[in-house]
């Protein structure tokens, strides 16, 4: 397809001066008519539940005597994944944000967008932790078991993240702002009533 219909380009967020998108996601293109944020935010999902998993192998096989720099290189590259995944699905998120938000209840997309942020800031703080777990002695030791307990209240900040979401396509109508002959554009008093319980 050579050229994108306006119902193919996802407007950027243009109303909040505290939020800046990386213009390379400021029109996010649909993915197979699909936006392209649900697709997304399943790899830190996915990263984010093999990240404790992987850490318990690693010290498990260090505790058996393996070289902890050469072991905890796989947490560490796991780690920086989950954090540039949570980086792309928070831009793509915010991409896409005028045009659910025409939709849905502003209390319920804030929220949402409060939770994915929260998982980034964490997930880039967990990255530098893991990243210590390189370090000999001690402080790669301290730095092992703080990333271990780390990447399990990562989860659960991942399930806040993924609820929202949830609640904001199952319960609140997000995905009728790409379905539908108006795809998004807010017609009659149930947009202005869901509006208006926020």
């Amino acid at each position: 397809m050579t050229g994108h219909s306006d119902k193919e380009r996802i407007p950027a967020s243009t109303h909040n001066p505290d939020v800046t998108v990386d213009s390379r996601f400021a029109e996010a293109p649909l993915m197979s008519g699909i936006p392209l944020h649900p697709l997304v935010v399943h790899f830190p999902i996915v990263l984010g539940t093999l990240l404790p998993i992987s850490i318990a192998v690693a010290l498990w096989i260090i505790r058996k005597g393996a070289t902890p720099r050469r072991v905890w290189s796989v947490p560490v590259a796991l780690a920086v994944a989950l954090a540039l995944s949570a980086w792309v699905a928070t831009q793509t998120g915010e991409s896409q944000e005028d045009r659910v938000e025409r939709v849905v209840a502003r209390g319920a997309l804030h929220g949402h967008e409060e939770a994915a942020e929260r998982f980034l800031v964490l997930s880039g703080v967990l990255v530098l932790v893991t990243g210590a777990g390189l370090a000999r002695g001690s402080i790669g030791r301290a730095a092992r078991l703080v990333s271990a307990a780390g990447a399990l209240g990562l989860v659960v900040a991942g399930v806040q993240v993924g609820h929202s979401g949830g609640t904001l396509v199952y319960r609140e109508g997000a995905a009728s702002a790409y379905t539908g002959p108006t795809s998004g554009i807010a017609e009659g008093d149930d947009n202005d009533e869901r509006r208006e319980r926020d």
